[in-house]
């Protein structure tokens, strides 16, 4: 027995350090990570600086089919995001269709001018660019949209869709129907996060208008919060439940 010690030792240790950590980045930088989700569904991830919560990880959202990609949320600053464009058309060889911002805080579109410098056209809901003028934000979203809006992406359907208010007034969400996917962003809440900042929140409405989305998307597989890690609709019932009067 003293013979095969130092090997279930070893071995141990192996599952041990492989099941600690179960992201497994496709990308990695000091300031953008990527992590794949499916063969064609990617979470980037980049870096915030607060005064209240540190340094904080910002999730989004890349989807891509056929030539074409979709980006929700751009990275946090200039920087972070001229890399996520360059590993999406240089790296993958697919061309940005549209940078959807789901919210007017930095974290969704700190990084907003290296896409429209390489020509990608920007969207958001009205409410997202009349908050993020009042804000001084200084590069605003291009194109504006009402309740919902919907994009081609090769041969599949993308939808942005605003179900109410929450983390703020203007928050929405992105859905992919053929790979049952939510980018919740700061609406949706990774499992045990505390509630944040809500500075901008509506506490009240929050809990209501993600029972909306958990009504209306019955088939979702993969959700996406717009900090921490991503699940299942756990998510959901767990941002329901954090949010509940």
């Amino acid at each position: 027995m003293k013979k095969f010690a130092p090997l279930l030792l070893l071995a141990i240790i192996l599952t041990h350090c492989t099941s600690k950590n179960d992201s497994v980045y496709i990308y990695d930088s000091e300031t953008l990570k990527i992590e794949s989700l499916s063969k064609d569904v990617f979470m980037h991830i980049s870096f915030l600086t607060t005064n209240d919560f540190g340094k904080v990880e910002c999730n989004g959202m890349v989807y891509i089919n056929g030539d074409e990609a979709i980006v929700f949320d751009t990275p946090t600053d200039d920087e972070s995001s001229a890399e996520l464009i360059s590993w999406i058309k240089d790296k993958q060889g697919k061309t940005i269709k549209a940078i959807v911002v789901t919210h007017f805080h930095s974290d969704c579109l700190g990084g907003l001018n290296p896409f429209h410098i390489n020509g990608v056209k920007s969207y958001a809901n009205n409410k997202t660019i009349e908050l993020a003028k009042r804000n001084n934000v200084a590069v605003l979203p291009v194109v504006g949209f009402e309740d919902q809006i919907k994009f081609q992406i090769g041969n599949e359907s993308v939808y942005a869709t605003f179900y109410g208010a929450g983390h703020t007034a203007d928050n929405i969400v992105g859905y992919i129907p053929s790979e049952k996917t939510l980018f919740g962003g700061c609406l949706i809440k990774s499992l045990n996060a505390s509630k944040g900042f809500l500075g901008d929140a509506d506490t009240g409405a929050w809990s209501a208008t993600v029972e909306s989305i958990k009504n209306d998307l019955t088939d979702l597989k993969i959700v996406i919060p717009g900090h921490g890690k991503s699940g299942g609709k756990e998510l959901l019932d767990y941002t329901i439940e954090l949010f509940q009067e």
